[in-house]
């Protein structure tokens, strides 16, 4: 049996490929086609995963879509008449694209891609549910799905036990934690749907000092569910996030692009201290309920590391677990082990070991590219590999990292990042600069092998997918102070040589050379556009940054050595 779960035409759009229950491979739209958090029709992401196994677009038995639209359809026109007159403006822009395209997926399937098999329809929310619960090494936990809104629910309580997964509790449109954290992004000048974690990051720097405004945008009640106080929103019937009422209690708009003032930094304090406060409450609420040791977090909100550390570590909860494409993409992956094990009753055959399910290039692949950039080259042996990266990283020089299958979900892991020196405490500035050529207030995070992980960090757990904040121990900070926030945390990434080896041994070159084993991993990418995918976006990248060194799979390229033959 061979599902395709897709997810689009929100953003991140993404899809999976489920073969006998077994994920085969899953990538977002938006490495393909170049357009960050792209939210079309997958198709480019679609011809690579049938391609990789093999197939083509008649060797898949069943579709999976990660919504209903017509459920979904059905909430915007009861919202937008419920808000009539005011909603006019929204409603004549979101009628033609739904009445064009969103209510015919099928026919979009059959024009776009000849597909012309069975479509099935997965519940928002019970997407995020599967795909937080089915890939996960729990045999039973309790599930939590947060985000924006899906078709009504915003917010969904539920357990997973063997194969199933259920939903028994929820909270709907439009009152949503994931929209209020939005609509407070958008009055920091920051981009909805892209930015929240620029938010997050920004709090560190701030004190929580408008703490009662957010409680009155936010209620929170003893049984674990919360509500808005819509008198100070307009998402629910126009084009902005908050109305005039929310704008006089948070003080002035901060314009995009414009200067980060300390008052900023004290809003963002704030609303992140208000989600942390009630995805506390839910999950102490859902821990109260079922009873259960586990958890499992989907959704988007659930991408927010601070909040999912708290949970871990302030709750009965003993382990926690969110798979690294936590948002709107893990929804392809949800919804086709959803129809695997519920549609068809199939056992759960599959959990997730790593995040890389992308795709991979050979090395002839690779030398053909570089031969067609007229990029001189050095070939390395794998064994030499990682002792020459490993240098490089101690010598300050900031390196390429493409190695092997790309990563699924927004964080890179290993596979398609940006090496460098944790221990120089410029480097945080030199990549924010020189390479990634955003916000300075932005931080970076640290790699780690999983058995020291501990002496470095303050977290029970591991955390290979960089979904955990973590305290830098205090006798560590001064040793890895481009890692370091200024509130004294990191998101570390903890990596075990059998999943990554290669990736593993450049920490024991850089440990045998520093003393530390921790660096800097930051995504393979420029603000604005999608880490890279291919070699040849790998190349660009590199060329027109600041990165000194190129290392895509066997072969090692120097900045120094392009004498002007850049791209």
């Amino acid at each position: 049996m061979v599902i395709l779960g897709i997810s689009c035409w929100y953003h991140d759009a993404a899809a999976a490929l489920v073969v006998n229950g077994q994920v085969v491979a899953a990538a977002a739209e938006e490495r393909f086609s170049r357009v960050k958090h792209d939210h079309g029709l997958p198709r480019r992401a679609i011809g690579w995963l049938l391609a990789d196994a093999g197939l083509d677009i008649d060797g898949v038995d069943l579709v999976t879509f990660y919504e209903k639209p017509f459920v979904k359809f059905e909430r915007i026109c009861a919202s937008l008449v419920s808000t009539v007159p005011r909603s006019y403006r929204a409603h004549i822009t979101a009628l033609p694209v739904w009445l064009r395209q969103k209510l015919w997926f099928p026919q979009v399937l059959r024009d776009e891609l000849g597909y012309r098999g069975p479509v099935h329809y997965c519940d928002h929310h019970l997407a995020h549910a599967a795909s937080a619960f089915l890939p996960s090494p729990f045999e039973q936990a309790a599930i939590l799905t947060v985000d924006g809104v899906g078709e009504w629910a915003t917010t969904t309580e539920g357990t997973g036990q063997g194969s199933r997964v259920t939903v028994e509790r929820e909270v709907r449109f439009p009152h949503s934690l994931g929209l209020f954290y939005s609509a407070v992004t958008a009055h920091l000048g920051f981009t909805v749907n892209n930015d929240e974690y620029k938010v997050m990051g920004l709090a560190g720097y701030g004190r929580p000092r408008f703490r009662k405004e957010m409680g009155q945008l936010v209620r929170l009640h003893e049984d674990g569910s919360f509500e808005l106080d819509l008198r100070y929103f307009a998402y629910h019937y126009g084009l902005r996030m908050l109305g005039p009422r929310g704008v006089a209690l948070l003080g002035p708009r901060r314009q995009p692009e414009s200067e980060v003032t300390e008052r900023h930094c004290d809003l963002a304090a704030s609303l992140q201290l208000r989600l942390e406060e009630a995805m506390l409450n839910l999950a102490r609420a859902a821990h109260r309920r079922t009873g259960l040791r586990k958890l499992c977090l989907g959704g988007g909100v659930a991408l927010n590391c601070v909040a999912n550390a708290r949970i871990l570590l302030e709750t009965p909860f003993d382990d926690v677990f969110i798979q690294p494409a936590a948002g709107d993409d893990g929804g392809a992956m949800g919804a086709a082990l959803f129809s695997h094990c519920h549609t068809f009753g199939a056992p759960r055959a599959w959990r997730l070991q790593h995040a890389y399910l992308g795709p991979d290039y050979r090395d002839e692949e690779i030398e053909a590219v570089l031969r067609q950039f007229g990029a001189p080259y050095r070939e390395l042996s794998q064994e030499e590999l990682p002792g020459a990266v490993g240098g490089l990283v101690h010598a300050n020089r900031i390196v390429g990292w493409f190695q092997g299958r790309m990563e699924w979900g927004p964080r890179a892991l290993g596979a398609r990042s940006i090496l460098a020196n944790a221990c120089d405490p410029e480097m945080k500035d030199i990549l924010n600069s020189r390479v990634k050529h955003r916000e300075d207030f932005r931080p970076f995070a640290p790699v780690v092998p999983a058995e020291q992980m501990a002496d470095y960090f303050d977290l029970p757990v591991p955390s290979p997918y960089m979904l955990l904040i973590g305290s830098v121990r205090p006798d560590k900070r001064a040793l890895i102070p481009s890692v370091t926030h200024t509130d004294g945390t990191a998101r570390p990434q903890s990596v075990e040589r059998d999943v990554n080896p290669l990736y593993y041994d450049v920490l024991r070159a850089f440990e045998r050379l520093s003393g530390v084993p921790v660096i800097i991993n930051t995504s393979f990418n420029v603000r604005g556009e999608p880490i890279v995918c291919s070699p040849c976006d790998a190349y660009r990248c590199f060329a027109s940054t600041g990165i000194d060194d190129l290392v895509i799979g066997s072969y090692w390229v120097r900045k120094e050595d392009l004498d002007g033959r850049q791209l």
